[in-house]
């Protein structure tokens, strides 16, 4: 099956700050897709590109195989909730979940209908008359998204949809929907600065990195095996070992004090410098008497960060770099100041390409 939207080499540049270069990707039909990246990554401009609210320097942008280069916004087939909301503060919740049914000229009967369906299925049924000043924060994103996906667009564009939300409402709301998007099937183009957020509803997450497509796949996929140092970091702070591979296909960190072992051969000739990933959760404590030769470090336990349903500690290794380690929240870590020593399995071990 074709893919519902595809992006093809676009480019973007404002004055001398190239926001996009030649960046492409594909959305499924029915796809949550997740744009993450830092501030200028170049997320929004994107978003705004497949809009129509810009044009590209060079590139294309297909939907359903057709160049949107020529429509004007309006005239796309694609509807876009803003990080505001940007709900008419004089029209009730209903007027302004109708306003675009009402300028493509349905019938009053369909616009009825379909209104009622839409406000139903976020649970705002009986709240048609109050105004946007009326309603609570959730209430009124709630409002803007089925002002967006009541004219049933193929493609639902998302600017930071729970950016204005307070953390438990946000988490709740954000399972609401990934639930309202497969309800209704179309796809959705979500951008957000929460790692937590993307990982959690997305199919699929593109992470952008200075205009540029950094890695683009499933959240598991990006998490557990990062293409680049920057992904590896940006997702979930992962820790960065520099190392040097040996002839025997061993990686000689000495800045960690330690000697990897990946489990499949590094991709990289024996004597060239090869960067690994290694995410905090896959460390653990061990008894310094039965630390393996490989995967392992001794250090000092630098500081204590108690989060719940984990701590995070800070060790300083005995080569003098600092790792992040994610240790069981039930469990009595040692005191900072303490010896500890860490290992890990060869699976851990991520190399990654730059």
């Amino acid at each position: 099956m074709a893919p519902l939207l595809q992006v093809q080499g676009v480019s973007k540049r404002f004055g001398a700050t190239v926001a996009l270069e030649r960046l492409s990707l594909e959305v499924a039909r029915g796809e949550f897709v997740a744009l993450l990246g830092g501030s200028g990554s170049g997320k929004s401009t994107l978003l705004r590109l497949v809009a129509g609210f810009e044009a590209p320097d060079e590139g294309r942008i297909l939907l359903d195989g057709a160049d949107l280069g020529p429509l004007p916004p309006h005239a796309r087939p694609v509807s876009m909730m803003f990080q505001s909301y940007a709900l008419f503060p004089h029209l009730s919740v209903f007027d302004n979940v109708a306003y675009g049914l009402r300028r493509e000229g349905r019938p009053r009967g369909e616009i009825a209908r379909r209104v009622a369906e839409a406000l139903e299925m976020v649970g705002l049924s009986g709240l048609e008359r109050r105004r946007p000043h009326q309603l609570s924060g959730g209430q009124r994103q709630r409002v803007a998204l089925v002002r967006a996906l009541v004219k049933r667009p193929p493609l639902l564009l998302l600017d930071e949809p729970l950016g204005a939300l307070d953390a438990g409402l946000r988490e709740r709301t954000g399972l609401e929907l990934r639930a309202l998007q497969r309800a209704t099937g179309a796809g959705f183009i979500m951008v957000t600065h929460d790692q937590a957020e993307a990982l959690a509803l997305a199919d699929r997450v593109a992470v952008l990195e200075q205009g540029r497509l950094a890695q683009y796949g499933p959240p598991r996929e990006l998490y557990e095996r990062p293409a680049t140092r920057f992904v590896a970091g940006f997702l979930g702070a992962a820790n960065v070992l520099e190392g040097r591979v040996g002839a025997d296909g061993r990686v000689d960190c000495a800045a960690a004090g330690c000697t990897l072992r990946p489990a499949a051969p590094p991709p990289r000739a024996p004597g060239e410098a090869l960067a690994v990933a290694l995410r905090p959760e896959r460390i653990r404590l061990v008894d310094e008497r039965r630390a393996p030769a490989e995967n392992a470090a001794a250090g000092t336990l630098r500081d204590l960060a108690y989060r719940g349903e984990a701590w995070l500690a800070l060790v300083a290794t005995a080569g003098g770099q600092e790792l992040r380690v994610s240790l069981p929240g039930g469990a009595t870590p040692p005191a900072p100041g303490a010896p500890v020593a860490l290992a890990w399995d060869a699976a851990a071990v991520v190399p990654l390409a730059d």
